[in-house]
Parts: structure tokens; sequence; C-alpha cells
């Protein structure tokens, strides 16, 4: 081994000395301002604390969705970087996870096993230090928060490229529970397997992982027997046990049930996003940036579905969503659930729905609450992908 010139050693060993009282004097400032953050999160929680309080005397639960969006948006205006907004977003929600705890557990069911997308997005939500309770089919998501088992519920109501999920679409329309709050997130499915892709026999995932990756599979498992499951974790759990089978499923699941992925990021579509709403027993306040979800039942006539519409345009309601669902009441008899911005409580929304109640069978608000972006910008959603694989 050639040896290191004398003048060079006596340079290194020289300087050492002085880039550690710099990296000292460095980390005693990050520490005296450790400090500080410290204090300063303790003294916010002591605030918010006596805040949960006073809502618990009026019975009031201490999420508060609207509040959440506003902490979000002036924390966003404060920062200058070099941290992006993403950053900031994700410690306040922990921030605000627990100290929510420390008055008042909230309890969160959510469909799937642990590590399904679902959990995910109730993770993203909701934040560390809430209780999650998970339910293996959706009604059982809504029936344990209508019979106080959970204060919320998340459930996946559409996705980008395959649609609206029909078993939550219906539920909202059977129950009295209310949409207060709503997730977009970023989906990314992994082949996970103890084996080699070339020895996978048997894959399991949910239908709608499938149907999101079936252009991948073609080109690269088309001969190997697929089995649907009722969720892409239930998959992972049960590649995790069987020796020549895959699953499609996210990082989330390939961690908690210890199985390798084999390859990345298999979806067809680079942005596939699945939208999630948060049910409760009651809507979120006006932020003024909201939407409305309501459901219509029109009358089985000519022009119905035409004058259904009419009023939106003539107060000025942009619809962002329509979709018909069978009512389940009769054959071929449909439903309508309607997405829109605006809260329930604005005057023209108001003046809207009046009118299309009087001309139809039945007009249910199913929720207003904050509206947030249907699709991150390119830094945004890269920052969230990484948060959640983070997690």
């Amino acid at each position: 081994m050639p040896r290191t010139p004398a003048k060079t050693r006596r340079k290194s060993a020289s300087s050492a000395p002085g880039l550690e009282r710099d990296l000292d004097a460095l980390r005693a400032k990050i520490d005296a301002l450790d400090g500080q953050i410290v204090a300063l999160i303790n003294e916010r929680a002591g605030i918010a604390s006596s805040i949960g309080k006073r809502k618990a005397q009026d019975g009031v639960k201490p999420y508060a969705p609207s509040r959440e969006k506003q902490v979000y948006q002036r924390v966003a205006k404060l920062n200058r970087g070099p941290l992006p907004d993403t950053a900031f977003q994700s410690i306040y929600r922990e921030i605000m996870s627990a100290t929510i705890a420390l008055e008042h557990p909230i309890r969160v069911a959510y469909f799937g096993q642990p590590g399904s997308f679902t959990h995910l997005a109730a993770r993203t939500k909701f934040g560390a230090s809430v209780r999650y309770t998970a339910q293996r089919d959706m009604r059982d998501v809504f029936m344990a928060v209508s019979r106080g088992r959970a204060d919320y519920g998340v459930i996946p109501i559409e996705n980008s490229t395959e649609g609206g999920v029909n078993q939550s679409i219906d539920m909202l329309g059977e129950t009295r529970l209310k949409i207060c709050s709503e997730v977009f997130l970023p989906i990314h499915h992994h082949l996970l397997s103890q084996t080699a892709t070339k020895d996978i026999r048997i894959l399991y995932s949910h239908p709608q992982a499938f149907a999101q990756c079936r252009n991948w599979l073609a080109g690269h498992l088309g001969d190997v027997e697929r089995k649907e499951v009722g969720s892409t974790a239930e998959a992972a759990e049960r590649a995790s046990r069987e020796k020549h089978a895959g699953a499609i499923a996210g990082s989330l699941a390939a961690e908690i049930y210890k199985v390798p992925v084999q390859v990345e990021n298999i979806e067809d579509q680079a942005e596939n996003i699945t939208r999630f709403c948060i049910v409760g027993e009651r809507m979120a306040e006006p932020t003024g940036h909201d939407k409305t979800s309501v459901v219509v039942s029109i009358l089985d006539e000519p022009g119905a579905l035409m004058r259904l519409l009419l009023p939106f345009q003539n107060h000025g309601i942009n619809l962002t969503r329509i979709e018909s669902r069978p009512s389940r009441r009769r054959a071929w008899d449909y439903v309508f659930y309607i997405d829109m911005q605006g809260h329930a409580t604005d005057p023209k929304l108001q003046g809207a729905l009046r009118e299309v109640e009087s001309q139809s069978r039945h007009v249910e608000v199913l929720g207003s609450y904050p509206a947030v972006a249907r699709v991150p910008s390119p830094k945004e959603h890269a920052s969230l992908s990484d948060h959640m694989q983070a997690k």
C-alpha cells in the first residue's frame, strides 16, 4: 500500500481539531434550539389541551378538520425554507395528533388489515398517536363509528384510474354518518415475494390492485394464477407464509409482514391516486374552500336528469363529480352521488339544493369538508411518497 506523504499527513492532522471545534459549535446551537423547540411545543400542547377541555364540556370532539386545514395553511405561509411545506405538514400532523391524545385518544376505524393503503391513509391523516382498529369489511367501518366503537372511519371512495369504490359509495347513502374530511394519496404498487419473480406460482392482491397493474402483469406474470383477496395487506400476509406466492401491495405492507420487494412501482399509471373519505358524526365547519357531497333520487321521467343539474348551473355551483348507482330499493331505480364546490351552509348552495329537492324524490347531504388538491404537484407527489415510505 503506498504511503501518504508526510506533508499531507501533517495537514490532515492539523486541520482535524479545527473541524471538530466548528462542528461542536454548530451542534451546540442545534442543542440550544432543540431546547427552545421542545419547550414551545409543550407550551402549545398545554394551550391546545385547554381548548380540548372546553370542547369536552360541550360534548365536542377535539379533532376539527377545518381548524386542521387552517393550521397547515398558516404554517405554509410562515415557511421560508429550506424545508418544503409538506415536511412541516408532517411535523404538525404529529404535534396535533399527540396533543389531542392528551385529552381524548381518538379511535379511528379503517378498512383492511394493518398495512393496507387505507391504513396508510388513516396514518397520514391522523398521525401516530391515535388508536387504530382494522375492519375486515367496509360496512364494519361504518358500524364501528355509528355504534360508538370508533370516533372516525376511513374508507376509499375513488381511484384516479379505476373510478369509484362501489361499496363505499353505497354505504354513504345507507347511514347517517357524514363525510368530514378527505385525503388524496399517491398509490404505488410493488411486487412482493419471498422468492424470485420467475419462481412465483400464485399471485395475491385486491381486485383494484390487479386492475391498476394489468399491463405490467400481462407482460411479466401473464401465466401466473391470480387470486383476489380482501386487501393488499392480506395479500402481503399470505405471501409471507407461502414460499412460491407473490403479492401486489404497498411498502407499508412489505414492512409490516416482512416480505421483500422484488419489483417497485408496477402500477400502469404513474399518477395513480386514491381518494379516501373520513366519516364521523358531523360534517366539518366551513373554511371558505370546501366541498359538499350529496345523494339525490330523481323521478323516472324524461328530462329529470337535466332538471337535476340545471339549478347548480343557475346558482354558479361547480360540480366536481357525479356518479349513478342502483338505489337498491327496486330494480332499475338509480340515485346520483354528486360532489360540488362549496359548503352546505353557503347561501347559493342552499338555494340550489332547495330547487333540486323540490323536483326530486329525495336529497341528502352526505357531508361538507375542507377541499384539498385532487392532483398533487410533482414535487408534492414525490415528497408525500417519501413520507409514506418513511412511516
